[in-house]
């Protein structure tokens, strides 16, 4: 069976969890977040403290994964994380969302999750200067489909993702340029402070 190994992924507060989790009700999927997946598999090498986040070790994530996948009935496997691309080897993923949010609204989504200080102004120059694309495009080349979210519904982002999965619309990257936007209206340095 041929198995499509969808990654959904983009800095915190894009909405890459409702979107997997839509879209694995949609292609009744089997569905992988990064985080509890790692915690429960044991596949940590320790805390960073100061982010407040696990450590990840990436080549024990990256074996684990390849023996779920391959032992999965299911034909569609959707694997969610900001960190997806590098740690899902390459030559099982057929399809890279990397979901993208302007970091005006990004901003205002992080303070409502709770996100602050060093925190917050580290993920909103994650995506700005395009960190989580540039580890998809170097790990994943050829699969990958940027997509601007910015006030989008969930619903919106799901449809997108379909028609590419199922209706083969074609993809692209290098679409976002959040850093020039910031420039051309002077708020660079309002964005950028990490």
């Amino acid at each position: 069976m041929n198995k499509r190994v969808i990654l959904i992924t983009g800095t915190p507060c894009t909405g890459k969890t409702t979107t997997a989790k839509q879209l694995t009700t949609m292609l009744n999927a089997l569905y992988i977040n990064l985080t509890d997946y790692a915690k429960t598999h044991g596949l940590t090498s320790g805390e960073d403290k100061e982010r407040k986040t696990i450590i990840i070790d990436e080549e024990k994530m990256r074996q684990k994964l390849a023996e779920t996948i391959n032992a999965t009935e299911k034909a569609n496997i959707i694997i969610d994380g900001h960190y997806a691309s590098a740690v899902t080897p390459a030559n099982i993923v057929t399809n890279v969302f990397v979901l993208r949010r302007n970091p005006k609204e990004l901003k205002r989504f992080m303070e409502k999750c709770g996100f602050e200080g060093a925190k917050l102004w580290e993920n909103l120059s994650a995506e700005i200067l395009d960190v989580c694309l540039i580890e998809a495009v170097q790990t994943q080349p050829g699969k990958i489909c940027e997509l601007d979210v910015t006030g989008k519904t969930v619903e919106e982002v799901t449809n997108e993702i379909m028609d590419v999965l199922e209706k083969g619309k074609k993809c692209y990257s290098g679409i976002v340029d959040w850093l020039g936007m910031l420039e051309r209206e002077g708020l660079t340095d309002q964005y950028l402070k990490a």
